[in-house]
């Protein structure tokens, strides 16, 4: 058992808390670290009590005091952290009132755990979210400049896996771009929607103190203070967007990830990662294994738990607050943390990717990536697109059975399967020319991929994202 005497809620209580039942409710072992955040609200909490008269001046200028040089002392890592104190909030206050006396007792006039907690994360989740922005961005840069430096390198593009039509690695890379615009943007929204202060809801209900929540909603940054103070210290709603973004970004970078694995692999062999990103087998020393994509693949069935875990944590609860939201912080915590390390990895990794051009090339000769364009030919010819489909699918099967392309086809051979094909044909049966032939705003000519990029680096610069 644990002196309950020793905490700040225990004067209704006769017994001591049991000590499994206190080390199983604590939570100072991973919220501590929104001790920055919570020494922010602690602060603007009392210069509003202060501003309305509830403090007086010495009384405010000692607790900003006390607790700045706390924050000092945590920072440096010179405070103990106490199990019996719960959480990041006793034991702020309890070290605020050894340092200051009776002032440090009067800072949680007016407000509770409740709405305390739920400011610091939102506060904390606030500066995830700047700096997941920040990641994104990092990455998108890497991805123009090495979209730029192949914007001319052809590849095969693929559906189900099987080549499909000629493209150039450049016109590749600005899909991930537009990929990780859209995370920018959820991101964005969500913090949008977080920026609302709970502090001053108290428990539940408000307080009968003259609070001016406004004041204290000013000097912290957000928005405005929450409408309505049940719902105030209940939401998780910005917790489960922010996962919710977060899972869909990390999807994005787990099939970036797919891409890069097979790319790399001997089968494929398009692209080359630099050693710095890979590892090597402790058995078979030939081997050079993508751990970095892989590892981004396999992190994000991690963050879609988190995100299942948050929904299934808020699904059944009543308003308002309830001891079952003391188990959002750690899975919040792991997501932002793995997201901004994927985006890191990935940003650096990126600027190392060399591409094996000839390769490239090679695998985009094969499999008739040119029979849209032979269709599309003989639409221009005045054939309908269906006769055009089938006409073009039965010369694919005699280059099959040949083992040739349609460009290795003689221009007799092609006529064999339509009258209405000229010698002009090996134009468009070209990589180069199918490439370029695709000239139009969202296409994969060298010549589009160098204005898209050029349009991205013109709005990041007008809104400043470049180099964040």
């Amino acid at each position: 058992m644990t002196d309950s005497a020793a905490k700040p809620w225990a004067g209704r209580f006769e017994q001591p808390t049991d000590a499994f039942v206190e080390a199983f409710t604590a939570s100072v072992g991973f919220d501590h670290r929104l001790y920055r955040q919570d020494i922010a609200g602690s602060i603007a909490h009392a210069r509003m009590l202060a501003h309305q008269g509830i403090l007086d001046a010495d009384e405010c200028d000692a607790i900003v005091a006390g607790l700045t040089r706390i924050g000092e002392r945590i920072t440096a890592g010179d405070f103990a952290w106490s199990e019996a104190l719960e959480d990041v909030h006793m034991n702020i206050e309890a070290a605020l009132t050894a340092e200051v006396g009776d002032a440090g007792k009067r800072l949680h006039t007016g407000r509770s755990r409740n709405d305390q907690v739920a400011t610091d994360i939102r506060l904390w989740l606030r500066e995830e979210i700047d700096a997941l922005l920040g990641g994104i961005d990092a990455l998108v840069a890497a991805l123009l400049d090495l979209a730029e430096r192949e914007a001319e390198t052809i590849m095969p593009g693929f559906t189900h896996l099987q080549v499909a039509q000629p493209i150039t690695f450049g016109h590749h890379m600005m899909a991930w771009v537009e990929m990780l615009e859209r995370d920018a943007d959820r991101f964005r929204d969500c913090r949008r929607r977080l920026n609302v202060m709970p502090l001053g809801a108290a428990a539940l209900a408000g307080t009968t103190y003259p609070i001016d929540r406004s004041f204290t909603a000013a000097a912290l940054g957000f928005e405005h203070a929450a409408e309505n103070s049940l719902d105030a210290v209940s939401d998780r709603d910005f917790a489960i967007e922010f996962a919710a973004a977060a899972a869909i970004a990390m999807m994005h970078l787990s099939r970036c990830s797919e891409e890069l694995i097979l790319w790399s692999s001997a089968q494929f062999g398009f692209i080359e990662l630099s050693d710095a990103y890979c590892t090597g087998s402790s058995i078979m020393p030939q081997k050079k294994n993508p751990d970095v994509p892989e590892l981004v693949r396999g992190k994000t069935g991690r963050i879609f738990g988190h995100l299942m875990g948050l929904l299934t944590l808020m699904k059944g609860q009543p308003l308002a607050y309830n001891k079952d939201n003391q188990e959002d912080k750690e899975p919040l915590f792991d997501t932002a943390d793995n997201l901004r390390g994927a985006l890191k990895v990935f940003a650096d990794m990126m600027r190392h990717v060399s591409c094996n051009r000839a390769r490239m090339r090679a695998a985009a000769s094969q499999g008739f990536a040119t029979a849209t364009d032979l269709a599309d030919y003989l639409v221009h010819r005045g054939i309908a697109f269906r006769d055009a489909h089938e006409i073009v699918g039965k010369a694919v099967a005699f280059g099959i059975r040949s083992g040739r392309d349609l460009a290795e086809l003689s221009l007799e051979e092609l006529r064999r399967f339509s009258p209405a094909i000229g010698e002009d044909v090996y134009s468009v049966l070209t990589l180069e020319g199918a490439v370029a032939a695709r000239n139009h705003l969202g296409g994969t000519a060298p010549e589009q991929v160098r204005a898209a990029i050029a349009r991205k680096r013109r709005a990041r610069a007008e809104t400043g994202d470049a180099g964040r």
